[in-house]
């Protein structure tokens, strides 16, 4: 969409720049805990000030909290929405940066929900994302409604609430800034990624009904050793074989760190899919295969027993772009589009949504360690979606 005439251009942060762009803590090594935070950003040029003052702060803040524990591996990735990013920086934009596209296949739904803004917090312990969470609550305070909030966990040996190990085939290594960092296509850009995510709720009473061995056709592995079924006997609408995408004899990989929440006394059992890649095209890609199908009609067994209840793309730009952020002026007039929303947000305040019953890039941590590259966490192959209609 095109800038509203509010819009601040911004030139390019990397610009002129002699050292390459620092990524934001993408592929920081999985942890026990996790928070993930959707908000909107609220009316008003106040509002944007805060939210591009907040970028520059960003950094300091999870340093703050990290340095009270500094092997708790705290870390935070911020994302922008569409929409957010026009509103609150103008262009250039990110090339590949559009609303999340929901898709409709039968009673399979990959909806698409409000959010302008992610943070995923990460770190061993949930003291510190609910420390860092509550910090930045305060700092951007009335400048966005929370939509989601999801306070995710580590289950036993990185398995998923139905019981299988997810993320055993993220990318390790090298090969991770590879997969999710952008580079000379959108140089502009670099050292930025793109962002999905979709909170799943799994039907767990009829999905342990099942046999075991019919679990293990549905996901494409084995529960117990989590190896991966030959192909002579994996059907091709296997979770896992929907979900590998290669293009010109090479697999495309992406980088997942789900993770399992829910309440058992309200019955919510769930898996929150995050996955980054530096285009939004391989997971988009994964999506259509789940739940239209690959021929369509082939789809994804495991949306039989799980559902899509948000759906979401933003994008991560480097952490470098977000310390260059140029705060907006102070009394900057509110536009007429400005007043009306605010008009209507005061006689309507926004409701919370609830969950139903590359060049050289120098990839660096906003926190005060360099995190390493680890494998492990619920991977698309953990994009868990009994998809009904909405």
């Amino acid at each position: 969409m095109e800038p509203g005439p509010h819009a601040d251009r911004m030139s390019e942060p990397e610009a002129g720049a002699t050292s390459p762009a620092l990524a934001q803590a993408v592929s920081a090594p999985l942890t026990r805990a996790a928070i993930f935070l959707v908000a909107t950003l609220n009316p008003s040029s106040d509002h944007r000030a805060t939210l591009r003052s907040f970028c520059g702060e960003l950094a300091a803040l999870v340093r703050a909290v990290e340095f009270r524990d500094l092997e708790g591996g705290l870390s935070c990735v911020m994302g922008f929405g569409s929409d957010a990013w026009d509103r609150l920086f103008g262009p250039p934009r990110p090339a590949e940066l559009h609303p999340f596209r929901e898709i409709r296949a039968g009673a399979r739904h990959a909806v698409s929900t409000p959010g302008d803004l992610l943070f995923h917090i990460r770190a061993k312990r949930m003291d510190l994302c609910f420390e860092l969470a509550t910090q930045f609550m305060a700092r951007v305070g009335s400048a966005v409604s929370t939509v989601d909030e999801v306070q995710g966990f580590r289950y036993f040996d990185d398995r998923d609430l139905i019981g299988f190990v997810d993320g055993t085939e993220n990318p390790r290594g090298a090969a991770v800034a590879d997969a999710v960092l952008i580079g000379d296509e959108d140089a502009a850009f670099a050292a930025g990624s793109y962002v999905i995510v979709q909170k799943y709720l799994h039907n767990v009473s009829a999905w342990n009904a099942l046999s075991t061995e019919a679990q293990e056709r549905i996901i494409g592995r084995t529960k117990l050793s989590d190896i991966e079924l030959d192909d002579s006997v994996k059907p091709t609408s296997a979770h896992n074989a929907l979900t590998t995408i290669v293009e010109d004899g090479k697999e495309i990989k992406i980088l997942r760190d789900n993770m399992p929440f829910g309440r058992p006394a309200h019955g919510e059992f769930g898996t929150y899919f995050i996955g980054y890649s530096r285009s939004p095209r391989t997971i988009e890609q994964m999506l259509e295969n789940m739940f239209v199908g690959r021929p369509p009609g082939n789809y994804d067994r495991l949306l039989d027993f799980s559902r899509a209840v948000t759906g979401n793309l933003f994008f991560v730009p480097s952490a470098t772009f977000l310390e260059n952020v140029p705060e907006d002026r102070a009394n900057e007039d509110l536009t007429n589009e400005d007043r009306t929303n605010e008009d209507r947000t005061n006689e309507n305040p926004p409701t919370v949504a609830k969950s139903p019953a590359a060049p050289a890039v120098a990839e660096a941590s906003l926190s005060l360690s360099s995190p390493t590259v680890s494998d492990g966490s619920l991977g698309i192959g953990s994009l868990k979606g009994d998809i009904r209609h909405e």
